[in-house]
């Protein structure tokens, strides 16, 4: 996980600096790629797994937040997605069945929307 990170990042700035004319972003990157290709062929399992562990427990919220925006985006296909206007509630309803009361599960709220 943290090799994905220090790739991707590593192209990204290097795109970054072809545009943005200050070298110091580009050795970042070589950096950034340098470190990656260290933890790719070095033999202790041990140190990169601690480092793997340590990246992953550090980065667990933004992960988690990115998981649930992109749900929301699949499930939006397929249902509309409304806060209740009492408790904030998300409440998922499908699409096409017109106007419909919604309850909301949590405050008992009624509210009409469109789906």
């Amino acid at each position: 996980m943290l090799n994905k990170f220090l790739l991707g990042s590593s192209l990204a700035l290097m795109v970054f600096s072809l545009f943005v004319r200050w070298r110091g972003i580009y050795w970042i990157a070589i950096a950034f790629l340098a470190y990656a290709y260290f933890r790719m062929f070095s033999k202790n399992y041990s140190k990169r797994y601690a480092e793997n562990q340590a990246f992953i427990k550090h980065t667990v919220k933004i992960r988690g937040f990115i998981g649930t925006q992109k749900n929301m985006m699949r499930q939006r296909k397929t249902h509309h997605i409304y806060k209740c206007p009492n408790c904030r509630q998300k409440i998922r309803i499908p699409r096409g069945k017109g106007k419909i009361a919604v309850r909301c599960p949590k405050c008992s709220t009624e509210f009409v929307k469109r789906s």
